[in-house]
């Protein structure tokens, strides 16, 4: 962020009409600043690196590079903006490939004004996840499907670095409970779940709360449903 504590992002899709919308709702938020606009993958590298935006919007269906492949050169990169997914659904296979590759967050195209601006303060902050139940489905749902016929992941030697109670924070996160939620859950304030979680992020080599999610299912620490319909 600025020095006034201004939200610079940067807006990547390849429909004008969609970035002028999204443009148009984030420039009426004093603390929000569209800093640039970019059509494809490759334009949104060059644009974050020049710009140095907080947060990218990014589309992932898009001509020449797509959203799933410059997200991850960006993560490869640690570049410091968080990256949005825009989908059109929320069951997407493309954003779960988006969470894979590094992004903090997605977002349905048809978003609420309101809750496109909650969300990329969200993000900004680093310290929450979008519709994070809506994330834990979407997890449930592909990797469910992949781990289907697939053999146990070994355990991760990292998860041997956290203490019984953090353990215990990382599952609750995965369950896509709030920091509000899990300090009522283990009777805590919030700002010592804070710590817990700065912790596991840094003894996880984890960038943020959805990386978290995604980590916990990959690695076998939460098994997904059975229930379809969850």
């Amino acid at each position: 962020m600025t020095g006034d504590g201004t939200i610079k992002v940067l807006l990547v899709d390849d429909q004008p009409l969609l970035r002028m919308g999204f443009r148009l709702i984030l420039e009426g938020e004093d603390d929000v600043e569209v800093v640039g606009e970019a059509s494809d993958g490759n334009d949104a590298l060059a644009q974050a690196e020049a710009l140095q935006p907080d947060v990218i919007l990014m589309d992932v269906r898009m001509p020449g590079m797509d959203g799933i492949e410059a997200t991850r050169r960006l993560s490869a990169a640690d570049c410091a903006a968080r990256v949005i997914i825009l989908t059109t659904f929320d069951l997407d296979e493309y954003a779960f490939a988006g969470l894979q590759a590094g992004a903090s967050a997605f977002l349905l195209k048809d978003v609420a004004p309101e809750e496109l601006v909650h969300a990329v303060r969200l993000v900004a902050s680093g310290d929450a996840v979008v519709a994070p139940r809506v994330t834990q489905r979407l997890l449930e749902t592909y990797v469910r499907g992949a781990g289907q016929h697939a053999a146990p992941a070994p355990r991760d030697p990292l998860l041997d670095e956290l203490t019984p109670r953090e353990t215990e924070m990382l599952q609750a996160i995965a369950e896509g409970l709030s920091n509000a939620e899990i300090a009522h859950r283990f009777f805590l304030s919030e700002a010592t779940v804070k710590t817990h979680v700065r912790r596991i992020l840094t003894k996880l080599h984890l960038r943020d709360r959805v990386q978290v999610v995604v980590y916990a299912y990959e690695s076998g620490l939460v098994v997904p449903s059975n229930n379809p319909d969850y």
